[in-house]
């Protein structure tokens, strides 16, 4: 069997598995365990499956992934959090538009302490979308800053994705976590100036704030008491990266020690609130390094059957330059992102697109960082964005996911801006990285 069939069995068999609407990781272990009686040689192929599939996950880089997802559990289920977006609404003043101001400060804050997209969708939906509605702002500009700014936890450290996208992909897990940065809050900042600017061309879309004025001091108090310390937990962990004081693993683990010790200095932390927090995070976990386990001998497979070198041999033959090849894989992983998950995304595309930018010379950081960006765009492309269905959720009875869908097409467009000034400018990735040690 030449590489083209064995491409065809291996891709084909997936996605006709996945068209059946079979999961995702199913689908991956039969169509592996397929490819490994036939390219690996049978019984002993099989055999060879499961030591692989040992080795993939006994993998000290993966310790960091079950706690980033414990800090954000433990912020989250101990109320923290939203203790955190209140004190942020009482200092944000005399600001058109001022509510969804709020969300997008707050919920940037809150993806620097949790990594979970889904979990800062919903924490800023329960907590200002009704509020937002209640005052009289527009559904699209309540409830499109929500979903924009619960896809920036994808990039801002600590993010689990990030942790798996380097894992699999052989890039630097901190240097991945650190490029993020600045993207994330250039994407912010863009999500302020619309807000702003659509506050101002259509003040009916949000009315003007009637909260009577308070002291100085009754504003500030909640503000220093609740997210200033929470701060500490931020420059726990992205201080020790970028001073190169700490590996992946070790700022994770004192990142969730900053958590619980901040969740107790409140006296949140409940046995109940920690039972739930850890009941989250093992079944993220082990979904995530199932995942792991099914994509890496996916992989290894494709380059055993000669696919992959048949691949990029022919890729390589046609003389395509480095953004060409680049330009590809944004284009395919945006297609994607219209009709599968993001975990999906990566499980299918990494085995094929990671030896390509290898035979381009593309920079596999840079790389990456370009795969969060387009996966956190895949967040809210129609029609299968998982945070419109996050928002279609806990939005009001009645909503039409159409009016969802118009909520996050202007937020949609300025993310886009930003991959965009990525790909022509690769330094707004790669330089904050350069300064590690």
């Amino acid at each position: 069997m030449d590489w083209g069939q064995a491409l065809a069995l291996m891709v084909g068999g997936l996605a006709l598995l996945l068209a059946l609407g079979v999961p995702v990781a199913v689908a991956f272990f039969g169509i592996n365990l397929v490819g490994a009686w036939i390219f690996l040689g049978g019984d002993s192929g099989l055999m060879q499956m499961t030591r692989n599939a040992v080795t993939s996950i006994t993998n000290f880089s993966l310790a960091p992934i079950p706690l980033f997802v414990l800090m954000g559990e433990v912020l989250l289920h101990c109320g923290v959090a939203f203790r955190a977006i209140d004190a942020i609404e009482r200092v944000i003043t005399r600001v058109p538009g001022r509510l969804p101001v709020v969300t997008v400060a707050g919920g940037t804050v809150f993806a620097a302490l949790s990594g979970s997209t889904i979990a800062n969708t919903a924490m800023l939906g329960r907590s200002l979308l009704p509020e937002m509605l209640r005052r009289g702002y527009h559904p699209t500009l309540a409830m499109g800053p929500i979903m924009a700014t619960g896809g920036i936890a994808m990039l801002i450290p600590p993010s689990a994705l990030a942790v798996l996208v380097g894992s699999l992909a052989g890039i630097s897990i901190s240097r991945l976590l650190v490029a993020g940065i600045a993207p994330a809050l250039l994407m912010a900042l863009l999500f302020f100036g619309y807000i702003v600017l659509r506050a101002r061309l259509r003040p009916q879309d949000a009315p003007p704030d009637d909260e009577a004025p308070m002291p100085a001091r009754e504003r500030w108090r909640p503000f220093a008491v609740y997210v200033l310390p929470l701060s500490g937990i931020l420059v726990v962990v992205v201080g020790s990266l970028l001073a190169g004081v700490a590996t992946p693993t070790e700022s994770a683990a004192l990142g969730v020690i900053a958590s619980a010790t901040a969740a107790a200095a409140y006296r949140a932390l409940t046995l109940r609130a920690l039972a739930t927090a850890l009941r989250e995070t093992a079944k993220t976990s082990v979904m995530i390094l199932f995942i792991i386990v099914a994509s890496s001998t996916f992989s290894q497979i494709l380059s055993f059957s000669g696919a992959t070198g048949g691949l990029v041999g022919s890729v390589t033959a046609l003389g395509a330059d480095r953004s060409t090849v680049v330009l590809g894989m944004m284009l395919v992983l945006l297609l994607l992102g219209c009709f599968v998950d993001q975990v999906s995304m990566v499980m299918i595309t990494v085995p094929l697109f990671v030896p390509l930018a290898h035979a381009a010379g593309v920079d596999l950081l840079w790389l990456g960082v370009i795969y969060l960006l387009t996966m956190e765009i895949s967040f809210l492309t129609p029609p299968f964005g998982l945070l419109l269905f996050v928002m279609q959720g806990i939005a009001p009875a009645g909503t039409r996911i159409g009016t969802i869908y118009r909520a996050a097409l202007p937020f949609l467009m300025l993310e886009l801006t930003v991959l965009g000034l990525l790909l022509a400018f690769p330094a707004l990735g790669l330089w904050l990285p350069s300064l590690m040690p």
